[in-house]
């Protein structure tokens, strides 16, 4: 076992005091907000806060149990407010009501059969094509194809964007959105995982950064299936909404759903985590050659471990687009959905699912709070200034309020990789035999 691991082994039946204290901690400070910002405010906070404790799980179990840096988190939290946009929206009747659907169809179809052209000839040596032969088939069908099926299918969707402005949704409960959500989400992630988990962490960090900004891109210019920039809104909500009963009311009751989400979502993880395949996803993680001297199939158990944490990206990032009621392609941004994500894994503690969901609530409250409590002290600083000194006060300080955010952020990575670098609650590994 890893040294650095096994020393935070915990003594069983140990009374969980850290735990305690730094929940009632979180807890006083949800307090505070509510005392300072008003019930709504506040809600909306703790909402947006465990649609994030839901992204923060699935990224601690891709590196916290399997040591699998996914720096592309954004990606699939776009896929998930893609599907939640797509499914619970209505109809658009100006699509479906006109020939455009059959061509869209015929055009998808035609896609599909050039793929399967390529793919058969990158398969032409096993007739007896020399290699390098049929490598330059493929190459040439592939780039000819591509041309005159993107050709076909640019006039379609072009007629798509003046007649219909956009395919619009299917209608459907918010629910299916979600869960089909998380399903598109594993999915691109197995297709990632099958090319890329046999790279090195940072080259695999790399390619899942570069694989979520195509995602952004195909969603921000594919106007015929998701308006673009022009977004979409409002998306409905699994519960009643703010006009039926209220601000404070309709936040609560969506509260309600993503604390049951994350009630299940943690005890599911807790099961595996102490089974049997959590023990094996963790040795391969501290020791991936002797896993295999053992026979377990690491690239098995490594591409599980990926499209798992994939699925609950894709459901919280649904979760979060319903919530804020708009699917905007333009709003993803790595640092509001792939770095805060990180940082709420680092402080919380990776590995530990408990302190994935304190760091997520304890740093979307510092993330929300920073911006109003650094124009406050500004503010304050302004009229000491004016007073004292005579100072002209600036124009601008609501802009450099909100850039305090990131700076606090940052303060706040760097204090935990000083003084906790395991995190605020580290993974408790124990000895087994």
């Amino acid at each position: 076992m890893d040294t650095k691991r096994a020393d935070t082994v915990a003594a069983p039946g140990r009374f969980p005091l850290r735990e305690l204290l730094l929940f009632a901690a979180v807890l006083v400070a949800v307090l505070g907000v509510y005392a300072a910002m008003g019930p709504a405010y506040s809600t909306r906070m703790l909402v947006e806060a465990s649609c994030y404790a839901i992204l923060a799980l699935g990224l601690t179990i891709q590196w916290g149990y399997a040591g699998q840096f996914n720096a592309g988190v954004m990606g699939f939290v776009a896929l998930g407010g893609f599907c939640a946009m797509f499914f619970s929206i209505p109809v658009n009747e100006a699509f479906w009501e006109s020939e455009l659907p059959g061509e869209l169809g015929l055009v998808l179809f035609y896609m599909v059969a050039a793929a399967l052209v390529v793919f058969g000839a990158t398969r032409l040596d096993r007739l007896g094509v020399p290699k390098k032969l049929r490598t330059l088939i493929a190459v040439v069908l592939g780039v000819v194809l591509y041309l005159v099926v993107i050709n076909t299918f640019r006039g379609v969707a072009d007629q798509i964007e003046s007649r219909a402005g956009f395919i619009g949704g299917l209608g459907l409960p918010v629910g299916v959105g979600w869960i089909v959500g998380g399903a598109l989400a594993g999915g691109v992630g197995y297709f990632i995982g099958r090319v890329c988990l046999g790279l090195r962490s940072d080259y695999l960090a790399i390619a899942t950064l570069g694989i979520a900004e195509i995602i952004k891109a195909f969603l921000k210019n594919s106007d015929w299936l998701t308006r673009g920039t022009a977004t979409v809104s409002p998306l409905p909500w699994p519960v009643p909404g703010p006009a039926e009963v209220g601000f404070t009311l309709a936040r609560a009751l969506y509260l309600s759903v993503t604390a049951v989400m994350i009630a299940v979502i943690f005890f599911l993880l807790s099961r595996a985590y102490h089974a049997p395949w959590g023990r094996m996803i963790r040795a391969i993680r501290d020791n991936e050659i002797s896993a295999a001297a053992m026979g377990k199939d690491i690239n098995k158990r490594r591409l599980e471990i990926f499209v798992l944490g994939c699925i609950l990206m894709g459901i919280g990032g649904a979760a979060l687009a319903s919530f804020n009621s708009m699917f905007d392609p333009q709003g993803y941004l790595p640092l509001n959905h792939t770095f805060l994500v990180l940082v709420m894994v680092i402080l919380g503690g990776p590995g530990n699912n408990l302190g994935t969901i304190f760091g997520a609530v304890a740093v979307y409250i510092i993330w929300i709070m920073s911006e109003p409590l650094a124009l406050f002290l500004m503010e304050l600083a302004v009229t000491f200034g004016e007073g004292a000194f005579g100072w002209d006060a600036p124009t601008n300080l609501d802009s450099r309020a909100l850039q305090a955010r990131v700076f606090v952020i940052g303060l706040l990575i760097t204090l935990v990789l000083r003084y906790a670098p395991k995190g605020m609650l580290p993974e408790k590994v124990r000895h087994h035999g």
